[in-house]
Protein backbone atom coordinates (compact mmCIF):
# COMPACT_ATOMS: atom_id res chain seq x y z
CA UNK A 1 0.00 0.00 0.00
CA UNK A 2 3.19 2.12 0.26
CA UNK A 3 3.60 2.31 -3.74
CA UNK A 4 0.70 5.58 -4.43
CA UNK A 5 3.23 7.21 -1.41
CA UNK A 6 6.01 6.56 -3.11
CA UNK A 7 5.07 7.70 -6.49
CA UNK A 8 4.25 10.91 -5.00
CA UNK A 9 7.09 11.02 -3.27
CA UNK A 10 8.76 10.72 -6.84
CA UNK A 11 6.18 13.56 -8.53
CA UNK A 12 7.57 15.66 -5.70
CA UNK A 13 11.05 15.45 -5.42
CA UNK A 14 10.89 15.54 -9.25
CA UNK A 15 8.91 19.05 -8.74
CA UNK A 16 11.40 20.72 -6.51
CA UNK A 17 14.21 20.04 -8.34
CA UNK A 18 12.68 21.39 -11.82
CA UNK A 19 11.37 24.39 -9.61
CA UNK A 20 13.84 25.30 -7.39
CA UNK A 21 16.58 27.00 -9.92
CA UNK A 22 13.74 29.43 -10.81
CA UNK A 23 13.67 32.44 -9.09
CA UNK A 24 9.97 33.12 -10.27
CA UNK A 25 8.61 29.99 -8.94
CA UNK A 26 9.94 29.57 -5.39
CA UNK A 27 6.49 29.40 -3.99
CA UNK A 28 6.22 26.13 -5.74
CA UNK A 29 9.03 24.76 -4.71
CA UNK A 30 8.62 25.45 -1.18
CA UNK A 31 5.00 23.49 -1.61
CA UNK A 32 6.86 20.68 -3.67
CA UNK A 33 9.46 20.74 -0.09
CA UNK A 34 6.48 20.51 2.23
CA UNK A 35 4.78 17.89 0.42
CA UNK A 36 7.98 15.97 0.32
CA UNK A 37 8.24 16.41 4.02
CA UNK A 38 4.30 14.88 4.21
CA UNK A 39 5.24 11.95 2.00
CA UNK A 40 8.11 10.77 4.24
CA UNK A 41 6.38 10.89 7.28
CA UNK A 42 3.04 8.99 5.91
CA UNK A 43 5.84 6.24 4.33
CA UNK A 44 7.15 6.39 7.71
CA UNK A 45 3.79 6.31 9.70
CA UNK A 46 2.99 3.51 7.51
CA UNK A 47 5.96 1.36 8.30
CA UNK A 48 6.10 1.92 12.00
CA UNK A 49 2.33 1.06 12.85
CA UNK A 50 0.67 -2.57 12.54
CA UNK A 51 -1.21 -3.65 10.81
CA UNK A 52 -1.24 -1.26 8.37
CA UNK A 53 -3.67 1.55 7.80
CA UNK A 54 -5.23 1.68 4.56
CA UNK A 55 -5.86 5.27 5.11
CA UNK A 56 -2.46 6.32 4.50
CA UNK A 57 -2.98 5.17 0.44
CA UNK A 58 -5.89 7.27 0.04
CA UNK A 59 -4.34 9.82 1.37
CA UNK A 60 -1.87 9.84 -1.18
CA UNK A 61 -4.11 9.44 -3.46
CA UNK A 62 -6.10 12.32 -2.76
CA UNK A 63 -2.68 14.40 -2.43
CA UNK A 64 -2.36 12.85 -6.13
CA UNK A 65 -5.57 13.81 -7.69
CA UNK A 66 -4.79 17.74 -6.16
CA UNK A 67 -1.02 17.65 -7.37
CA UNK A 68 -2.56 16.26 -11.25
CA UNK A 69 -5.07 18.97 -11.26
CA UNK A 70 -2.35 21.59 -10.91
CA UNK A 71 -0.07 19.87 -13.39
CA UNK A 72 -2.43 20.01 -16.13
CA UNK A 73 -3.76 23.89 -14.93
CA UNK A 74 -0.78 25.29 -13.75
CA UNK A 75 1.94 26.28 -16.87
CA UNK A 76 5.11 26.01 -14.01
CA UNK A 77 4.29 22.16 -13.77
CA UNK A 78 3.73 21.64 -17.35
CA UNK A 79 7.28 19.87 -17.00
CA UNK A 80 5.39 17.15 -14.85
CA UNK A 81 2.74 16.30 -17.19
CA UNK A 82 5.38 13.61 -19.24
CA UNK A 83 6.44 12.31 -15.84
CA UNK A 84 2.92 11.67 -14.72
CA UNK A 85 1.93 10.03 -17.73
CA UNK A 86 4.70 7.10 -17.28
CA UNK A 87 3.07 6.72 -13.91
CA UNK A 88 -0.28 6.88 -14.85
CA UNK A 89 -0.80 3.41 -15.39
CA UNK A 90 1.18 2.07 -12.18
CA UNK A 91 -1.28 4.65 -9.70
CA UNK A 92 -4.33 3.17 -12.38
CA UNK A 93 -3.66 -0.16 -11.57
CA UNK A 94 -2.73 0.20 -7.89
CA UNK A 95 -6.07 2.45 -7.26
CA UNK A 96 -7.92 -0.52 -8.98
CA UNK A 97 -6.29 -3.06 -6.91
CA UNK A 98 -6.94 -1.00 -4.02
CA UNK A 99 -10.81 -0.58 -4.38
CA UNK A 100 -11.37 -3.73 -5.18
CA UNK A 101 -9.57 -5.15 -1.92
CA UNK A 102 -11.89 -2.70 0.03
CA UNK A 103 -15.33 -3.54 -2.09
CA UNK A 104 -15.29 -7.32 -2.35
CA UNK A 105 -11.50 -9.02 -0.81
CA UNK A 106 -12.70 -12.61 -2.40
CA UNK A 107 -13.17 -11.16 -5.99
CA UNK A 108 -9.99 -9.22 -5.40
CA UNK A 109 -8.34 -13.20 -4.52
CA UNK A 110 -9.53 -14.21 -7.62
CA UNK A 111 -8.37 -11.36 -9.91
CA UNK A 112 -5.21 -11.19 -8.29
CA UNK A 113 -3.07 -12.78 -11.12
CA UNK A 114 -4.37 -10.64 -13.58
CA UNK A 115 -3.50 -7.78 -11.62
CA UNK A 116 -0.22 -8.96 -10.91
CA UNK A 117 0.22 -8.76 -14.86
CA UNK A 118 -1.73 -5.27 -15.42
CA UNK A 119 1.33 -4.40 -12.11
CA UNK A 120 4.31 -5.82 -14.76
CA UNK A 121 2.93 -4.15 -18.09
CA UNK A 122 2.39 -0.96 -16.02
CA UNK A 123 5.85 -1.26 -14.72
CA UNK A 124 6.88 -1.82 -18.24
CA UNK A 125 5.14 1.00 -19.34
CA UNK A 126 6.63 3.32 -16.24
CA UNK A 127 10.53 2.11 -17.07
CA UNK A 128 10.41 2.61 -20.87
CA UNK A 129 8.60 6.24 -20.46
CA UNK A 130 10.75 7.21 -17.61
CA UNK A 131 13.52 6.20 -20.14
CA UNK A 132 12.32 7.57 -23.25
CA UNK A 133 11.53 11.03 -21.28
CA UNK A 134 15.04 10.47 -19.79
CA UNK A 135 16.43 11.01 -23.03
CA UNK A 136 14.18 13.31 -24.13
CA UNK A 137 15.22 15.58 -20.89
CA UNK A 138 18.77 15.23 -21.89
CA UNK A 139 18.07 16.27 -25.59
CA UNK A 140 15.92 18.91 -24.21
CA UNK A 141 18.85 19.99 -21.37
CA UNK A 142 21.52 19.86 -24.39
CA UNK A 143 19.20 21.99 -26.69
CA UNK A 144 18.69 24.52 -23.92
CA UNK A 145 22.54 24.44 -23.08
CA UNK A 146 22.92 25.11 -26.76
CA UNK A 147 20.57 27.80 -26.85
CA UNK A 148 22.02 29.21 -23.74
CA UNK A 149 25.80 28.66 -25.29
CA UNK A 150 24.16 30.69 -28.42
CA UNK A 151 22.39 33.17 -26.22
CA UNK A 152 26.13 33.96 -24.38
CA UNK A 153 28.15 33.31 -27.17
CA UNK A 154 25.27 36.34 -28.71
CA UNK A 155 25.84 38.61 -25.93
CA UNK A 156 29.69 38.34 -26.14
CA UNK A 157 29.29 39.52 -29.81
CA UNK A 158 26.80 41.80 -28.87
CA UNK A 159 29.54 43.29 -26.21
CA UNK A 160 32.46 42.82 -28.55
CA UNK A 161 30.60 44.63 -31.72
CA UNK A 162 29.51 47.68 -29.15
CA UNK A 163 33.29 47.68 -28.02
CA UNK A 164 34.46 47.88 -31.45
CA UNK A 165 32.10 50.23 -32.53
CA UNK A 166 33.41 52.61 -29.32
CA UNK A 167 36.88 51.27 -31.35
CA UNK A 168 35.69 52.17 -34.69
CA UNK A 169 33.97 55.84 -33.29
CA UNK A 170 37.77 56.30 -31.50
CA UNK A 171 39.60 55.79 -34.56
CA UNK A 172 37.35 57.03 -36.83
CA UNK A 173 37.70 60.74 -34.62
CA UNK A 174 41.55 59.90 -34.77
CA UNK A 175 42.22 59.23 -38.34
CA UNK A 176 39.80 62.84 -38.86
CA UNK A 177 42.08 64.55 -36.45
CA UNK A 178 45.22 62.89 -38.35
CA UNK A 179 43.51 64.26 -41.77
CA UNK A 180 42.56 67.57 -40.57
CA UNK A 181 46.52 67.92 -39.38
CA UNK A 182 47.91 66.24 -42.71
CA UNK A 183 45.61 68.76 -44.41
CA UNK A 184 47.17 71.50 -42.42
CA UNK A 185 50.35 70.36 -43.11
CA UNK A 186 50.04 69.64 -46.96
CA UNK A 187 48.13 73.50 -47.48
CA UNK A 188 51.69 75.01 -45.10
CA UNK A 189 53.72 72.79 -47.60
CA UNK A 190 51.94 73.86 -50.26
CA UNK A 191 52.46 77.42 -49.74
CA UNK A 192 55.79 76.87 -48.50
CA UNK A 193 56.31 74.91 -51.93
CA UNK A 194 54.69 78.81 -53.11
CA UNK A 195 57.07 80.48 -51.59
CA UNK A 196 59.99 78.40 -52.60
CA UNK A 197 58.91 78.44 -56.32
CA UNK A 198 58.82 82.14 -56.42
CA UNK A 199 61.59 82.60 -54.33
CA UNK A 200 63.64 80.82 -57.26
CA UNK A 201 61.69 82.70 -59.76
CA UNK A 202 63.40 85.79 -58.27
CA UNK A 203 66.70 84.42 -57.59
CA UNK A 204 66.76 83.27 -61.39
CA UNK A 205 66.04 86.78 -62.32
CA UNK A 206 68.62 88.51 -60.01
CA UNK A 207 70.88 86.22 -61.67
CA UNK A 208 69.32 87.76 -64.94
CA UNK A 209 69.72 91.82 -63.63
CA UNK A 210 73.12 92.19 -64.69
CA UNK A 211 72.27 91.04 -68.17
CA UNK A 212 68.83 92.82 -68.02
CA UNK A 213 70.95 95.99 -67.43
CA UNK A 214 73.30 95.11 -69.97
CA UNK A 215 70.60 94.84 -73.28
CA UNK A 216 69.02 98.11 -71.61
CA UNK A 217 72.36 99.74 -71.81
CA UNK A 218 72.41 99.00 -75.85
CA UNK A 219 69.51 100.50 -77.14
CA UNK A 220 69.51 102.84 -75.01
CA UNK A 221 72.82 104.28 -76.24
CA UNK A 222 71.58 104.07 -79.54
CA UNK A 223 68.98 105.98 -78.76
CA UNK A 224 70.95 108.34 -76.77
CA UNK A 225 73.36 108.67 -79.97
CA UNK A 226 70.73 108.60 -82.81
CA UNK A 227 69.06 111.70 -80.56
CA UNK A 228 72.43 113.45 -80.33
CA UNK A 229 73.23 113.32 -83.87
CA UNK A 230 69.44 114.26 -84.96
CA UNK A 231 69.32 117.52 -82.95
CA UNK A 232 72.70 118.58 -84.59
CA UNK A 233 70.73 117.64 -88.00
CA UNK A 234 68.14 119.37 -87.21
CA UNK A 235 70.45 122.77 -86.00
CA UNK A 236 71.80 122.16 -90.18
CA UNK A 237 68.60 121.92 -91.43
CA UNK A 238 67.45 125.36 -90.11
CA UNK A 239 70.52 126.56 -91.46
CA UNK A 240 69.81 125.38 -94.58
CA UNK A 241 66.17 126.53 -94.77
CA UNK A 242 67.67 129.88 -93.40
CA UNK A 243 70.14 129.39 -96.38
CA UNK A 244 66.98 128.99 -98.99
CA UNK A 245 68.74 125.23 -99.81
CA UNK A 246 65.66 123.42 -99.67
CA UNK A 247 67.33 120.62 -101.29
CA UNK A 248 69.72 120.00 -98.78
CA UNK A 249 67.16 120.25 -95.94
CA UNK A 250 65.17 117.55 -97.72
CA UNK A 251 68.14 115.39 -97.84
CA UNK A 252 68.91 116.14 -93.61
CA UNK A 253 65.41 115.92 -93.09
CA UNK A 254 65.58 112.38 -94.49
CA UNK A 255 68.24 111.41 -92.20
CA UNK A 256 66.66 113.10 -89.46
CA UNK A 257 63.30 110.34 -90.23
CA UNK A 258 65.96 107.49 -90.34
CA UNK A 259 67.24 108.66 -86.92
CA UNK A 260 64.14 108.70 -85.69
CA UNK A 261 62.96 105.28 -86.87
CA UNK A 262 66.51 103.28 -85.15
CA UNK A 263 65.36 105.52 -82.02
CA UNK A 264 61.86 104.40 -81.85
CA UNK A 265 63.07 100.72 -82.96
CA UNK A 266 65.41 100.49 -79.73
CA UNK A 267 62.76 102.00 -78.23
CA UNK A 268 60.54 99.32 -78.37
CA UNK A 269 63.64 97.01 -77.73
CA UNK A 270 64.01 98.01 -74.48
CA UNK A 271 60.13 98.51 -73.98
CA UNK A 272 60.32 94.54 -74.94
CA UNK A 273 63.26 93.80 -72.35
CA UNK A 274 61.19 95.34 -70.00
CA UNK A 275 58.07 93.62 -70.15
CA UNK A 276 59.75 90.29 -70.62
CA UNK A 277 61.50 91.24 -67.09
CA UNK A 278 58.05 91.47 -65.48
CA UNK A 279 56.59 89.07 -67.04
CA UNK A 280 59.15 86.75 -65.97
CA UNK A 281 58.71 88.04 -62.34
CA UNK A 282 54.88 87.32 -62.31
CA UNK A 283 52.97 84.39 -61.50
CA UNK A 284 52.42 82.32 -64.36
CA UNK A 285 48.85 82.30 -66.18
CA UNK A 286 49.15 79.08 -67.97
CA UNK A 287 47.87 80.64 -71.31
CA UNK A 288 49.66 79.01 -73.94
CA UNK A 289 49.69 81.68 -76.84
CA UNK A 290 51.77 81.49 -80.50
CA UNK A 291 55.43 81.79 -79.51
CA UNK A 292 58.86 82.24 -81.41
CA UNK A 293 61.28 79.96 -79.90
CA UNK A 294 63.93 81.03 -81.64
CA UNK A 295 63.81 84.75 -80.51
CA UNK A 296 62.99 82.85 -77.22
CA UNK A 297 66.22 81.41 -76.94
CA UNK A 298 68.37 84.26 -78.33
CA UNK A 299 67.26 86.58 -76.10
CA UNK A 300 67.73 84.26 -72.57
CA UNK A 301 71.35 83.23 -74.02
CA UNK A 302 72.49 87.04 -74.10
CA UNK A 303 70.82 87.69 -70.85
CA UNK A 304 72.30 84.72 -69.12
CA UNK A 305 75.89 85.11 -70.82
CA UNK A 306 75.84 89.02 -69.57
CA UNK A 307 74.88 88.35 -66.66
CA UNK A 308 77.42 85.85 -65.73
CA UNK A 309 79.75 88.54 -67.52
CA UNK A 310 78.61 91.23 -65.32
CA UNK A 311 79.13 89.35 -62.11
CA UNK A 312 83.12 87.86 -63.06
CA UNK A 313 84.64 90.05 -65.64
CA UNK A 314 87.03 87.65 -65.77
CA UNK A 315 84.87 84.84 -67.56
CA UNK A 316 84.39 84.31 -71.55
CA UNK A 317 82.96 81.44 -73.45
CA UNK A 318 82.04 80.72 -76.84
CA UNK A 319 78.21 80.45 -77.56
CA UNK A 320 76.91 78.59 -80.63
CA UNK A 321 73.53 79.16 -81.89
CA UNK A 322 71.77 76.71 -84.70
CA UNK A 323 68.42 77.66 -84.89
CA UNK A 324 66.27 76.18 -87.38
CA UNK A 325 64.01 78.08 -89.75
CA UNK A 326 60.77 76.24 -90.28
CA UNK A 327 59.90 76.05 -86.51
CA UNK A 328 57.58 79.10 -87.16
CA UNK A 329 55.51 79.94 -84.14
CA UNK A 330 54.36 76.71 -81.42
CA UNK A 331 52.05 77.62 -78.53
CA UNK A 332 53.79 77.75 -75.25
CA UNK A 333 53.60 79.14 -72.06
CA UNK A 334 56.22 81.82 -72.90
CA UNK A 335 57.07 82.77 -69.20
CA UNK A 336 57.43 78.98 -67.75
CA UNK A 337 59.74 77.70 -70.72
CA UNK A 338 61.78 80.87 -71.04
CA UNK A 339 62.61 80.08 -67.61
CA UNK A 340 63.39 76.50 -68.62
CA UNK A 341 65.87 77.53 -70.85
CA UNK A 342 67.12 80.02 -68.16
CA UNK A 343 67.92 77.47 -65.84
CA UNK A 344 69.40 75.08 -68.59
CA UNK A 345 72.34 78.23 -69.57
CA UNK A 346 72.80 79.02 -66.44
CA UNK A 347 73.78 75.31 -65.36
CA UNK A 348 75.92 75.35 -68.48
CA UNK A 349 77.60 78.70 -67.40
CA UNK A 350 78.07 77.19 -64.23
CA UNK A 351 79.65 74.21 -65.58
CA UNK A 352 81.72 75.86 -68.14
CA UNK A 353 83.33 78.67 -65.73
CA UNK A 354 83.94 75.81 -62.88
CA UNK A 355 85.88 73.76 -65.28
CA UNK A 356 87.57 77.00 -66.19
CA UNK A 357 88.61 77.72 -62.70
CA UNK A 358 90.47 74.72 -62.89
CA UNK A 359 92.92 76.23 -65.77
CA UNK A 360 93.26 73.21 -67.97
CA UNK A 361 95.49 73.65 -70.86
CA UNK A 362 93.66 74.39 -74.33
CA UNK A 363 90.58 74.29 -72.55
CA UNK A 364 87.78 76.16 -74.22
CA UNK A 365 84.73 77.08 -72.61
CA UNK A 366 81.62 76.27 -74.95
CA UNK A 367 78.19 76.89 -74.55
CA UNK A 368 75.59 75.98 -77.64
CA UNK A 369 71.79 76.26 -78.00
CA UNK A 370 70.22 74.34 -80.83
CA UNK A 371 66.59 74.24 -81.89
CA UNK A 372 64.92 72.41 -84.43
CA UNK A 373 61.75 70.46 -85.44
CA UNK A 374 61.46 66.87 -85.79
CA UNK A 375 57.92 65.41 -86.89
CA UNK A 376 55.33 66.54 -84.52
CA UNK A 377 57.38 68.46 -81.84
CA UNK A 378 60.29 71.14 -81.31
CA UNK A 379 63.86 70.07 -80.23
CA UNK A 380 65.63 72.42 -78.08
CA UNK A 381 69.21 71.33 -76.93
CA UNK A 382 71.39 73.10 -74.84
CA UNK A 383 74.79 71.39 -74.83
CA UNK A 384 78.42 72.46 -72.33
CA UNK A 385 81.71 70.64 -72.51
CA UNK A 386 81.77 71.64 -68.81
CA UNK A 387 82.93 68.53 -66.58
CA UNK A 388 79.25 66.54 -66.45
CA UNK A 389 77.42 65.03 -64.18
CA UNK A 390 78.79 62.16 -62.05
CA UNK A 391 77.10 58.67 -62.79
CA UNK A 392 76.05 58.25 -59.38
CA UNK A 393 74.14 61.26 -59.33
CA UNK A 394 72.48 61.05 -62.76
CA UNK A 395 69.08 59.12 -61.27
CA UNK A 396 68.63 62.45 -58.90
CA UNK A 397 69.16 65.48 -60.81
CA UNK A 398 65.29 66.00 -61.23
CA UNK A 399 64.61 65.69 -57.57
CA UNK A 400 63.37 68.63 -55.62
CA UNK A 401 66.52 70.51 -53.63
CA UNK A 402 69.50 68.13 -54.99
CA UNK A 403 71.95 70.08 -56.18
CA UNK A 404 75.59 69.69 -56.61
CA UNK A 405 76.58 73.14 -56.29
CA UNK A 406 78.10 73.94 -53.06
CA UNK A 407 75.84 75.40 -50.27
CA UNK A 408 74.30 78.80 -51.22
CA UNK A 409 74.78 78.50 -54.86
CA UNK A 410 71.68 76.66 -55.36
CA UNK A 411 68.29 75.93 -54.54
CA UNK A 412 67.66 72.55 -56.07
CA UNK A 413 64.64 73.54 -57.35
CA UNK A 414 65.82 75.08 -60.81
CA UNK A 415 65.81 71.17 -62.56
CA UNK A 416 63.27 69.74 -60.81
CA UNK A 417 60.85 72.85 -61.61
CA UNK A 418 61.94 72.71 -65.22
CA UNK A 419 60.84 69.01 -65.74
CA UNK A 420 57.60 69.63 -64.30
CA UNK A 421 56.82 72.40 -67.16
CA UNK A 422 58.03 70.58 -69.59
CA UNK A 423 56.33 67.24 -69.06
CA UNK A 424 53.40 68.45 -66.57
CA UNK A 425 52.60 71.68 -68.12
CA UNK A 426 53.33 71.18 -72.16
CA UNK A 427 53.50 67.33 -72.35
CA UNK A 428 57.10 67.13 -73.57
CA UNK A 429 60.19 65.64 -72.26
CA UNK A 430 63.29 66.91 -70.75
CA UNK A 431 66.54 64.49 -71.67
CA UNK A 432 69.73 64.68 -70.29
CA UNK A 433 73.11 63.06 -71.97
CA UNK A 434 76.31 63.52 -69.98
CA UNK A 435 79.64 62.43 -70.00
CA UNK A 436 82.05 62.74 -67.14
CA UNK A 437 84.78 65.36 -68.10
CA UNK A 438 83.18 65.57 -71.45
CA UNK A 439 80.18 67.74 -70.67
CA UNK A 440 76.25 67.96 -70.56
CA UNK A 441 73.43 67.78 -72.84
CA UNK A 442 69.70 68.91 -71.97
CA UNK A 443 67.09 67.96 -74.79
CA UNK A 444 63.43 69.96 -74.27
CA UNK A 445 61.10 67.77 -76.25
CA UNK A 446 58.04 69.87 -76.94
CA UNK A 447 54.68 68.62 -78.63
CA UNK A 448 53.45 70.84 -81.32
CA UNK A 449 49.64 71.41 -80.66
CA UNK A 450 47.45 73.72 -82.82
Amino acid sequence: MLLPTILLLILLSFMRKSLRKNIDHAEWAKIATGGIILSVGLILLHSSVRPSQPWVAWFSYGLITVLVYYIFTRPPLFSLKPLFLALSPMLAVNFLESLTKLISYSFYKEWDDYFNIAELLAMIWMIAMLVSNNKQRKALEAERLKNEAKEKEYRITEQLKAQLEVQVNERTAELTLQKEELQQALDELTATQAQLVHSEKMASLGELTAGIAHEIQNPLNFVNNFSEVSNELIAEMKEEIARGNFEEANAIAADVQQNLEKINHHGKRADAIVKGMLQHSRKSNGLKEPTDINVLADEYVRLCYHGLRAKDKSFNATIKTDFGDDIGTINIVSQDIGRVIMNLLTNAFYAVNARRAKQEEGYKPTVSVITRKADNEVLIKVSDNGMGIPAEVIDKIFQPFFTTKPTGQGTGLGLSLSYDIVTKGHGGDLEVETSEGAGTSFTIRLPIIN
